[in-house]
């Protein structure tokens, strides 16, 4: 039985988590197909942007499935949890965007997930948050280090040691989210800003994407330096001739990829 629901939209698909009956929580079967739709995108480069998100108005992804890991040998989380982390990373590493388009809560696993995407769009009613500490363990797919890059050690400690949930508005403010849909189009919101990202230059936006990740955390230096080896991947593309042709006689430019 099918994990997901792949829909292709131009350059873009959209992901949807079929476990609506179980709050899409993560699962092995889930992961597992997870890892081979990340691995396909990384490879063909054909879909540019990737919109993740759940099957129906519940939960975008409502953390791991505690039944099955309740059955699992304690040696096997971490090898669980290892497989998981190499996915997220693969994510984030690919040429492809991922916008996670939070359809409802997003517990645990579910908004380590949406921390690995590049962007995040919520219903109004979404709801993000890292109840690990409640279980006695912590965040164990990320949720640590990513959190507090992205939005500071002070507001992923506050979250993260009470394990408090936060509604979508609070979300926004604190940057955890990027955009709220208006009410019932977070689908069109997503597919919107996704199809704004593909009609950019592939190569570009890949690049940039990378540089504003790798030069997390580095001096400005370094940054800068991180910023000149991308932008030097582009400079000899055809994208970029195309795009300056495409500027001079005022027409949408016909990128390729290459």
């Amino acid at each position: 039985m099918a994990e997901f629901k792949v829909e292709k939209s131009g350059a873009s698909e959209i992901w949807t988590i079929l476990g609506e009956a179980r709050r899409n929580a993560i699962s092995r079967a889930m992961i597992l197909e997870l890892e081979q739709l990340v691995q396909r995108v990384s490879i063909d480069r054909a879909t540019r942007v990737v919109v993740l998100t759940g099957a129906g108005t519940k939960a975008f992804c409502a953390g791991a499935d505690l039944k099955e890991r309740s059955g699992m040998d304690k040696s096997e989380i971490p090898v669980f949890l290892d497989r998981v982390q190499r996915i997220l990373r693969a994510m984030e590493k690919s040429a492809a965007v991922f916008i996670a388009g939070i359809n409802g809560v997003a517990f645990g696993g579910g908004t380590e997930i949406a921390l690995a995407c590049d962007l995040r769009v919520s219903a109004p009613s979404a709801q993000l948050g890292l109840p690990e500490v409640k279980l006695g363990i912590i965040p164990g797919a990320g949720g640590t280090q990513r959190l507090a890059r992205l939005i500071g050690p002070g507001r992923a400690k506050d979250l993260i040691l009470t394990g408090r949930n936060v509604e979508a508005t609070e979300a926004l403010a604190m940057g955890l989210i990027d955009r709220i849909a208006p009410e019932g189009q977070l689908r069109k919101a997503c597919l919107e800003l996704a199809s704004a990202i593909a009609a950019n230059g592939p190569l570009a936006v890949t690049a940039a994407k990378h540089a504003i990740d790798e030069g997390l955390g580095l001096a400005l230096d370094e940054g800068l330096k991180v910023e000149r080896r991308h932008y030097e991947t582009v400079l000899d593309s055809e994208d970029r001739l195309e795009g300056l042709r495409a500027f001079a006689e005022r027409r949408t430019a016909d990128f390729r990829g290459r």
